[in-house]
Parts: structure tokens; C-alpha cells; sequence
């Protein structure tokens, strides 16, 4: 079993910055695959970003350009960075886990409880 405890989320005007941050405890093998979600009010849970299995950073068309992963494996944290924020990426942000083998889709086996962001315009 893995723990993940995201933070970071508050309000925020559009075109700022924010970093999300996703605290990973427990079984860190688990954790061997990493990605971040985001579900806008009323809609479904979606994934955003994640780590490919190639190790490279993967991200939707809707924030690519504007959000990065990052992941500090000595702290066992993951990071959003989001830049340009704009209002349609309110909502709350998950990050998720699973252990091997790498997904081929967005199917992660655990998930934190979520941080919320509000973008104003």
C-alpha cells in the first residue's frame, strides 16, 4: 500500500504560477509509475500529466506548454508546476500511483485525496 498526500492547491488569479506538490509514503515501489489528474467541477476525473514508461514526461494538449512534472525521488514527492494558469484549470488535482508494470493507458491503482485550485479571472 502507498499513501499519497497532495498540497499546494489555493486560489489564484489567471496567468499565475502554482506547484502542486504530492507526498508519496508506504510501499515506494508502488510508486514506481506517477501521474497527476485533474477534475473540473462537474466533470469527470481526467489525466493530465504523467510519467511515461520510458521515463519521459507525457502531458495533455490542454496543459501542455504550460504545466512540467517534476519528481524528487530522495523526498518521494512529485511536483505539478503549472504555469499560465487560466480559470478552465480549476478544480481539483490528484496524483496518482501504481507499481509495475507501466500502464499503457491512465489507469493508476492509487490515488490521494486531491488539492483544490481556483483560477479567477
Amino acid at each position: 500500500q502507498v499513501q499519497l498526500a497532495e498540497s499546494g492547491g489555493r486560489s489564484v488569479q489567471a496567468g499565475e504560477s502554482l506547484t502542486l506538490s504530492c507526498e508519496a509514503s508506504g510501499d515506494t515501489y508502488s510508486t514506481s509509475f506517477m501521474a497527476w489528474f485533474h477534475q473540473a467541477p462537474g466533470k469527470e476525473r481526467e489525466g493530465i500529466a504523467r510519467i511515461a514508461c520510458d521515463g519521459t514526461f507525457t502531458y495533455m494538449d490542454s496543459v501542455k506548454g504550460r504545466f512540467t512534472i517534476s519528481r524528487d525521488k530522495a523526498k518521494n514527492t512529485l511536483y505539478l508546476h503549472m504555469k499560465r494558469l487560466k480559470p478552465e484549470d480549476t478544480g481539483i488535482y490528484y496524483c496518482a500511483a501504481r507499481p509495475p508494470p507501466c500502464p499503457g493507458s491512465w489507469y493508476y491503482h492509487f490515488y490521494g485525496q486531491g488539492t483544490q485550485v481556483t483560477v479567477s479571472s
